[in-house]
């Protein structure tokens, strides 16, 4: 525990973002440098003396969050670091892109405003990177076993991680000519500076761990080939299918899927372009979805100069405040939210639903046309008379995803079952229906957020060191059939 009277004394304080007016001319990250550091120690001290630490429980990777709380109260950011790595590999990674479902469940948020907990995080995991205290972790011996990992996001990279410091030789396979996965290509700059990711490689990298970029497995090497020259294989190819919307116009150019736009726009910081491919500039842009990639969207194109920005929701818009009947604490709950994205400009529409698209005579998207809808006896009804039009020159589809890439040959080459959601199915220790093929993250678990995917990996690995050598002293923080960790 910190100050025992901490969150008596001090109110909540988050980090200061820069005026939008700065920041959407750059894709730096949009928080102010080094205004966290300052604050940190008061917010740390506001976590309480609670008893029952229900941010442990709402936190997939089971953080221990009170005590480093207590060690970045007390300055100690070392200890504070160690005890962040105990366990998640990427602290750095939550902590800025987690949803934060453990300051949902803090016991102060019963009644006020909970413990700044990401804000604690990324503060200790930034102070240990500038002093010295993230260090490459090599095993004292190899176990000549060997592993594949197929795919490079966060699921990927901690499992891979924690396969190699068991001491297994491990090789990560990534499609994409870069190591990263969505943290790479879907994630902007804004929201996660690359940085962060690539120094993390470099630690893998000097640990042991090997990184294939561009090739694709069920393409460019077949499953078989791949069994045969590894002992054990993690799949976490993540879930990539898109979800489409086939409505009269779909065809039309200027409609796209949002993971077709936004890893140019990253693509553009790495070098690779002078400008996007896909760009919003001076255009009318509509994002269809309501969720983070959608926001992410919105932000990409407000940094490309959009002429307008118009965000839709089918579902109603949430509530401000939890509803303590349907959304108890310390459960996560769905309320409005505005992100920094959201802070720049730009109108959301919720409650419509999109009938089709027009184009003008050249096949280029002109218009949107859509309706009011309510929910009637359970069921999404459209309200007669609400039907118009809206301005749109580009169209991202953010609708989320529907499972993993079956298309590639993966799943079909190594004879993988399904689960009922189209998931690649697992057991107890993430292992698939073929022995030796273990699944972590949205592969296996479907969309989700980053920290499932983490944890995910973590046991996952823990699953693979058990069967190449009969034991493991690798955590595993959750099992395959948990879906949340709240009450």
């Amino acid at each position: 525990m910190a100050d025992p009277k901490g969150f008596l004394n001090h109110g909540r304080e988050v980090a200061r973002s820069r005026p939008v007016e700065e920041r959407v001319r750059d894709w730096n990250e949009v928080y102010v440098p080094g205004s966290l550091l300052p604050i940190i120690s008061k917010q740390a001290s506001r976590c309480m003396d609670c008893g029952i630490p229900f941010c442990h429980n709402g936190c997939p990777l089971g953080n221990l969050i009170p005590e480093w709380n207590d060690f970045a109260y007390r300055e100690d950011w070392s200890a504070a670091s160690e005890r962040l790595h105990a366990t998640n590999n990427f602290p750095e990674f939550t902590g800025r892109l987690c949803p934060a479902p453990c300051e949902a469940a803090c016991v102060l948020g019963i009644n006020q405003p909970p413990v700044t907990i990401k804000n604690v995080e990324v503060s200790i995991i930034d102070k240990a990177w500038d002093t010295g205290d993230v260090t490459p972790q090599i095993p004292e011996r190899l176990s000549g076993k060997t592993v594949a990992v197929i795919g490079s996001g966060p699921a990927g990279l901690a499992a891979a991680q924690q396969l190699t410091r068991a001491g297994h030789t491990v090789a990560v396979y990534e499609r994409a000519d870069r190591i990263g996965g969505l943290l790479r290509y879907g994630i902007p700059e804004f929201k996660m500076e690359k940085r962060h990711i690539n120094r993390r490689i470099e630690q893998m990298r000097a640990e042991g761990t090997r990184f294939r970029t561009g090739v694709e497995i069920g393409r460019d090497v077949t499953a078989d080939d791949l069994r045969k020259r590894y002992d054990a294989v993690v799949i976490a190819a993540g879930s990539t299918t898109a979800r489409d919307l086939p409505i009269p116009g779909r065809e039309l150019k200027g409609v796209h899927q949002a993971m077709e736009y936004l890893p140019l726009s990253n693509k553009v910081q790495e070098g690779d372009y002078v400008t996007s491919p896909i760009s919003a500039e001076g255009k009318h842009v509509v994002v269809i979805g309501g969720g983070d990639t959608g926001a992410d969207c919105v932000g990409t194109a407000h940094r490309q100069g959009a002429a307008s920005v118009t965000q839709l929701e089918i579902m109603p818009r949430p509530g401000a405040e939890r509803n303590p009947v349907s959304q108890p604490w310390p459960t996560f709950p769905m309320l409005y939210k505005v992100t920094s994205a959201h802070e720049e400009g730009g109108e959301r529409l919720y409650s419509v639903s999109t009938t089709h698209f027009e184009g003008d005579e050249d096949g280029n998207v002109q218009w949107l046309h859509l309706t009011e809808v309510e929910f009637v006896d359970g069921r999404l009804n459209q309200k007669p008379g609400t039907e118009r039009k809206i301005p749109a020159q580009l169209v991202t589809l953010a609708m989320g995803f529907t499972g993993p890439d079956k298309e590639n040959g993966l799943v079909e080459q190594l004879g993988l079952d399904l689960d009922e959601r189209g998931n690649i199915a697992r057991d107890a220790d993430f292992q698939t229906n073929v022995s030796g093929v273990f699944v972590a993250g949205d592969a296996g678990r479907g969309q989700s957020l980053i920290v499932w995917a983490i944890a995910e990996g973590r046991s996952a690995a823990r699953g693979a060191d058990r069967f190449l050598t009969g034991a493991s002293d690798l955590p595993a923080p959750i099992r395959p059939t948990d879906r949340s960790l709240t009450v």
